[in-house]
């Protein structure tokens, strides 16, 4: 789901442009780490919401969900206005969450890198809506943004995503393909917009492909923290050309998200490894 950053508002630039439930919910997860939202308000009603947005109750409904599992909301019954609350920050939290909150960090920096190895680009892309906002806002003024990402090639014979009842079917590589073409074109032009439009002096981005499958997700954020999670394999059911098909996938954006920063030696493994796939296995990544 590709959204354009609006410059001067969290809201659409045309009516009729609708939030994804991912971004709406960025924004507010936004508004509550920086304190505008505080800990046991009220958030304002889904009507209010609908209003400010341009959106609609069931986009509406759909981020407050999603916050609600991430742990920055309480809700109190039905029609009464949720409550904002504290994630815990006692153990790994979802990677929607948790990526979200320490690339909100990152960016503070004047010169910002990220390096990501992923099967999708989805929660990165989620996690950078509310820096984006800052930036064109002209809250945040870094000096130069990086970002390298490896993603796995779907023309590979990868492990997953695959049918269950038959692993020589090529559709659910071909759904991954479209998904993949998806979020890392609206990542591209999200991030190269900011150099077009001179709010970031230097802007790169680039997006690489390794015929390898995953099985966990890694950030590496300004050569000084790395993020991991796991990858678990589940079966479920998903659309493509209007037919049903059963999946074996994986869901990152809820998947676990363990940080480390005070081991240095683990932070240069890991930059390590992802420079020996950057420069001997990766390829440009190739849609068409």
């Amino acid at each position: 789901m590709s959204q354009e950053i609006a410059p001067e508002s969290d809201a659409p630039q045309h009516p009729g442009d609708l939030l994804s439930p991912d971004h709406l919910a960025g924004v507010l997860r936004d508004r509550i780490r920086k304190g505008e939202l505080r800990q046991n308000a009220r958030l304002p009603t889904q009507r209010a919401l609908v209003e400010e947005f341009g959106t609609n109750r069931t986009t509406v409904r759909q981020a407050l969900a999603i916050l609600e599992r991430e742990g920055y909301v309480s809700t109190r019954g039905r029609g009464a206005p949720a409550l904002v609350a504290a994630p815990s920050r006692d153990s790994p939290r979802p990677a929607s969450a948790e990526v979200a909150d320490r690339i909100a960090v990152a960016f503070h920096a004047e010169d910002i890198s990220i390096d990501a190895f992923c099967l999708t680009t989805e929660t990165l892309n989620s996690a950078l809506a509310g820096p984006l906002i800052a930036i064109s806002a002209g809250e945040l003024t870094p000096r130069s943004i990086s970002i390298r990402v490896l993603l796995p090639n779907p023309d590979a014979p990868l492990a997953y995503p695959r049918l269950v009842s038959d692993p020589s079917d090529r559709r659910p590589l071909a759904r991954l393909r479209q998904i993949t073409r998806t979020f890392s074109t609206s990542l591209r032009h999200q991030l190269t917009s900011l150099g077009e439009m001179r709010l970031v002096p230097k802007v790169n981005v680039e997006i690489r492909a390794v015929p390898i499958t995953p099985v966990q997700k890694l950030y590496l954020l300004n050569g000084t923290e790395v993020l991991s999670a796991y990858y678990q394999v589940v079966p479920r059911v998903v659309e493509f050309e209007e037919q049903q098909m059963e999946i074996y996938d994986v869901l990152g954006l809820n998947s676990k998200v363990f940080r480390s920063s005070s081991d240095t030696a683990f932070v240069e493994e890991s930059q390590q490894w992802f420079e020996s796939l950057w420069s001997t296995l990766a390829q440009p990544l190739t849609l068409g």
